[in-house]
């Protein structure tokens, strides 16, 4: 049952035109992001939430947008449980996260999911951005990988991804690092990896160069994250691919784009695109220091 159906006959219609149907339920934790026009009604929405979702025992709402180099946002209760920490589970994973202190999007699952199905046995992997740990876990989980690098800027978030390569188990698998991307790599992962990971559509562009140092000589995979606006008659993944293309030949660097799609729409026109870059550097390693 959606929160609209549940509301009709509570909301009146211009109140219902006004809601968004979707929310993010995260463990026992729901989100809703509330218009202001309809802040006041938050205690009603809340409850249909949790009557709908019976193992919801808290109901947020986000207040601003995720921002900052930490991904962060700011979260107000409104039902249930004072709480902003919960457990969830994903693609048989176990994923302990306090949501105000960590970024965490149950609507990736899909997308870590595909990650995981197309590395292969043995790969070192590097995650630049790597969060409490989503992707690294999901695929030390899933594939025999023989370790995974898991980086991340926000401490809170490494002590949770410390926590929860534990709680699944794969401790000397999955190596988590607290850091720059750019600085752990350069001063410690040059040269090693299989595959990259970047899931910061806010920042990949800018160290797409550094991604590259990461590979080994012999070349690997670039799992590149963006965010694209696209007109009416425009194509995002198409404007996606020329801005990354033009900067890879920049950097003097042969690659090929097999596959790319659009992850998810995050806004009116605008939407996540990942591209799955084959890449190999031209020139010697220290050309790039």
């Amino acid at each position: 049952m959606g929160l609209k159906f549940k509301l009709a006959g509570v909301l009146e219609p211009f109140e219902l035109r006004l809601l968004s149907s979707s929310y993010d339920v995260v463990g026992d934790i729901a989100v809703l992001r509330i218009p202001k026009t309809l802040e006041h009604r938050s205690k009603i929405m809340a409850e249909a939430v949790m009557q709908i979702n019976k193992h919801v025992k808290t109901v947020l709402h986000q207040v601003s947008p995720v921002s900052g180099d930490l991904r962060l946002r700011k979260l107000e209760w409104i039902a249930g449980e004072k709480k902003t920490e919960t457990v969830h589970r994903e693609a048989g994973c176990i994923f302990k996260v306090d949501l105000e202190q960590c970024y965490f999007s149950p609507r990736l699952s899909h997308e870590r999911m595909r990650i995981a199905r197309i590395v292969k046995p043995g790969e070192v992997i590097v995650n630049m951005f790597a969060g409490v740990g989503c992707y690294s876990i999901i695929i030390a989980k899933h594939v025999k990988a023989e370790k995974v690098y898991s980086i991340d800027i926000n401490p809170v978030a490494v002590q949770y991804m410390q926590e929860n390569i534990k709680l699944n188990k794969l401790e000397g698998i999955v190596e988590p690092i607290e850091g720059d991307a750019e600085d752990i790599i350069k001063n410690r992962l040059l040269d090693i990896a299989d595959r990259v990971l970047m899931p910061l559509p806010e920042r990949a562009y800018e160290y797409l160069e550094c991604a590259n140092l990461a590979l080994k000589s012999s070349g690997g995979w670039i799992h590149y994250y963006d965010f694209e606006h696209a007109g009416k008659d425009e194509d995002p993944i198409e404007k996606t691919k020329k801005r990354v293309s033009e900067k890879l030949l920049r950097l003097n660097i042969r690659f090929d784009i097999p596959s790319s799609r659009i992850v998810r729409a995050v806004g009116p026109r605008w939407y996540q695109i990942v591209l799955d870059i084959n890449s190999k550097r031209v020139n010697p390693l220290t050309s790039f220091l």
